[in-house]
């Protein structure tokens, strides 16, 4: 019975071999997920913490694109917008 179960579930289990673009795209998600991490005990240094979330909503955008999470990459592309507009007015340019 055991045997018969362990079957049935790798049967429901396709295995495959990432390719070289999915391989870099999760890498450059989990880096841009750990710049925004530390982006908001950044924030009250000066323009480090906004731009550590600009980097970080860029990074993580072909991990998502590459997996199809179309609302995903709509808020990384909304994080690094909004931390560009954050970095404009704090430093006077809008």
């Amino acid at each position: 019975m055991n045997k018969a179960k362990r079957n049935y579930l790798k049967s429901l289990v396709k295995e495959r071999k990432l390719s070289p673009a999915e391989r870099l795209s999760n890498r450059l998600g989990y880096m841009g997920a750990a710049f925004i991490m530390i982006s908001p005990y950044l924030l009250p240094y000066g323009n480090i913490g906004g731009v550590t979330y600009i980097i970080g909503g860029c990074l993580a955008i072909p991990q998502v694109w590459m997996a199809k999470q179309w609302n995903l990459v709509i808020v990384n592309v909304n994080v690094a917008l909004g931390y560009i507009i954050y970095l404009m007015n704090l430093n006077g340019v809008i």
